[in-house]
């Protein structure tokens, strides 16, 4: 039997639940989940393998509509990835409201596969499902349309069997114990990205910027600095809290996750820094990996 191997984009608006289904098709924690909205920042790349087939799904920022620098490099992402695609799964929750049409426009026109997922279907009657299915049906025509639960895992594995059944046949694009493209400085920094989501309100999280500085491997340990940045002098107040409680707090909760995830005792430190606007000035944005 020919192996077949090929790019699943899954994209959709900020709290659709996409890097909820993306971590539960992949069967690994790749992408940040809170509660709140633009989590995701960068396409992140999570890699399935069997004997025969290889999927490559890449999970890209919220669909928003861009107000600074580093919002025009997330939609970015989102528009490559979906010329890169060989399927496209556009993930919209049963209740929202849809007024991005470039992005509509271009699931309109493109010969790439789409298929829409309903997400949090748990959420909502037979009726309200059977009527969401119809008004995506009229209003982009995709070739298939799957009302699922991410977080529940509900339908996510007949998802699952309509992507193997789209892949081409194609060599595997990766070696086949890889999980992703992303280092594993990458994941660090993302886990401590997702404490700040969770621990700080308002504009704080959107501010801050996670780079790892120091990752280093000695024996029975790992050892790890990263900077949390930020925009002004107030915000560095908030995130380090009263007698450094807060900073504290993040550091704890990090490296009990880090420890999980690289399976291994961390010592890790957290300094704060700011840059005046880092989110609007390009060169920060490259070198944060936000290339255009």
């Amino acid at each position: 039997m020919s192996h077949k191997a090929g790019f699943v984009s899954i994209i959709g608006k900020p709290n659709a639940g996409k890097s909820t289904l993306m971590n539960a098709l992949v069967g690994e924690k790749m992408s940040i989940i809170t509660p709140k909205a633009q989590t995701t920042r960068h396409r992140i790349i999570g890699i399935v393998n069997d004997d025969d087939y290889q999927i490559v799904f890449s999970d890209t920022p919220g669909v928003i509509k861009p107000n600074y620098d580093l919002q025009e490099s997330m939609m970015n992402f989102v528009m490559s990835s979906i010329i890169d695609a060989d399927v496209i799964l556009f993930v919209t929750d049963i209740h929202e409201k849809y007024d991005e049409n470039d992005v509509l426009e271009k699931l309109r026109n493109t010969n790439t596969p789409v298929a829409v997922i309903i997400n949090k279907v748990d959420k909502s009657s037979e009726e309200e499902v059977k009527a969401k299915m119809e008004f995506w049906q009229e209003k982009i025509k995709p070739d298939a349309i799957f009302p699922i639960s991410a977080l529940l895992g509900y339908n996510v594995e007949a998802v699952m069997g309509y992507i193997k059944s789209k892949m081409p046949v194609h060599p595997p694009y990766y070696e086949k114990d890889e999980l992703t493209d992303k280092s594993m400085r990458f994941f660090v920094s993302e886990i401590i990205r997702e404490k700040v989501f969770k621990l700080y309100d308002k504009e704080i999280p959107y501010s801050t910027e996670v780079i790892v500085t120091s990752f280093k491997e000695e024996g029975h340990i790992t050892r790890i600095a990263a900077e949390v940045i930020v925009e002004r002098d107030s915000q560095k107040n908030i995130i380090i809290g009263k007698a450094g409680s807060m900073i504290k707090k993040v550091g704890t909760y990090a490296r009990q996750d880090i420890e999980e995830f690289i399976d291994g005792k961390v010592f890790l430190e957290l300094f704060v820094k700011v840059i005046p606007d880092w989110r609007s000035k390009k060169n920060y944005l490259k070198s944060f990996g936000y290339d255009d």
